[in-house]
């Protein structure tokens, strides 16, 4: 039987350039730090949302938003910043309350990540 010898090859060469293949595929970009946090409770209103990615991403491909807790939007045009990896959002005077961020933005390798997180501002001491 000649045809078993070389299927167990070609069954061994396969699985040792499987295990020797670069990882890259599961490398796509990711949000390294977001500023405010998520979950955050802040006892001062933020100026910016800054979001940090792993890799480079397209900003005329990505949208970020903040949004108050009835749903209104507050901010939607992003800047990016030289380092290409860092999208920033100025924000208007934030009241009290709870806020989303939402992004989804397209990294240089061409794959989307898209998201939403929340954080809090809460009232000055003595306030309700």
């Amino acid at each position: 039987m000649l045809w078993l010898p070389h299927r167990s090859l070609l069954a061994g060469c396969l699985a040792v350039s499987l295990a020797a293949s670069p990882v890259w595929c599961a490398a796509h970009a990711r949000l390294e730090q977001a500023e405010p946090a998520r979950r955050a409770t802040l006892a001062a209103a933020p100026t910016q949302v800054r979001l940090r990615f792993s890799e480079a991403v397209e900003l005329q491909y990505s949208h970020l938003s903040v949004t108050d807790n009835a749903g209104h939007v507050l901010s939607t045009a992003p800047t990016l910043a030289a380092d290409a990896k860092t999208l920033a959002l100025a924000l208007p005077m934030l009241a009290p309350g709870a806020y989303s961020v939402h992004y989804r933005v397209l990294s240089v390798d061409g794959h989307v990540i898209e998201s939403t997180y929340r954080f809090t501002v809460r009232a000055p001491a003595g306030e309700k």
